[in-house]
């Protein structure tokens, strides 16, 4: 007998959400983010890179990080994370290391999720732009912290024996950016706090001309929408869910 898909669960506690960038998970997640912190759940932000290598103008490299880290808090605020974790790699340098299994792992060991979301570590020949290698090492990186370090009270033993932080399992990982997302969610109640937090990132964001983020923004989301089956004018965002227990 065949059983039924495996559905992801309706409420958890805590969300985790490992990306590469200061602005990733707003592109990608910050609708889907507003309805869990709207239904109670904790949301966590662990942003990997300093973000050095964005923005369109003159501002000195060397500030850039620090402005980022300003604008990825206020973003997180527009959605109700108050959260928001910074590890410090080189943006655009991103490898996949023991070292950023390790420092992953500790955050997920610390905040102790149910569910982790993260950048797919595939990549999308269609929409090269998702497919940056920051987000693609930062997924494979994170789904290695997931299984089997976090999980496994012996791997990076520096983590319990020096931070007392124990071995944590996490039930599902939400994957986007992916090619083969099977999981929508709408988005449309909370659009207006996705664009709130979007827009936050004046550094990113500002030479666009008016009007175009949203709508180049809204239109992807209304497409998801539709290829998920959700009724016409809805928003989404789409996700591929990998359980992990």
């Amino acid at each position: 007998m065949t059983q039924p898909p495996k559905q992801p669960a309706a409420h958890v506690d805590r969300v985790l959400c490992v990306l590469a960038h200061p602005d990733d998970v707003d592109f990608g997640s910050a609708g889907t983010v507003a309805t869990w912190t709207a239904a109670g759940t904790e949301v966590v932000y662990c942003i990997v890179t300093n973000g050095d290598a964005g923005g369109f103008d003159d501002t000195p490299r060397e500030e850039m990080p620090l402005l980022r880290q300003a604008e990825q808090r206020a973003a997180a605020a527009a959605v109700g994370v108050t959260d928001v974790r910074f590890l410090g790699y080189p943006d655009g340098r991103l490898e996949l290391t023991l070292d950023l299994r390790r420092d992953i792992s500790r955050v997920i060991r610390q905040v102790r999720p149910q569910r982790v979301l993260t950048s797919s570590p595939e990549r999308m020949y269609d929409r090269i732009g998702a497919s940056h290698p920051d987000h693609m090492t930062t997924g494979e990186s994170t789904l290695r912290a997931v299984y089997p370090d976090a999980r496994n009270p012996f791997a990076h033993p520096e983590l319990l024996a020096d931070e007392g932080l124990d071995a944590w399992t996490v039930d599902e990982v939400w994957l986007g950016a992916s090619p083969r997302a099977d999981h929508a969610v709408d988005v449309t109640d909370v659009v207006e706090q996705k664009f709130a937090a979007l827009e936050s990132h004046v550094t990113q964001v500002a030479h666009q001309p008016e009007g175009q983020l949203r709508e180049f923004v809204g239109g992807w989301m209304r497409q998801t929408a539709r290829t998920h089956g959700l009724p016409e004018g809805r928003l989404a965002e789409a996700f591929h869910v990998v359980f992990t227990a």
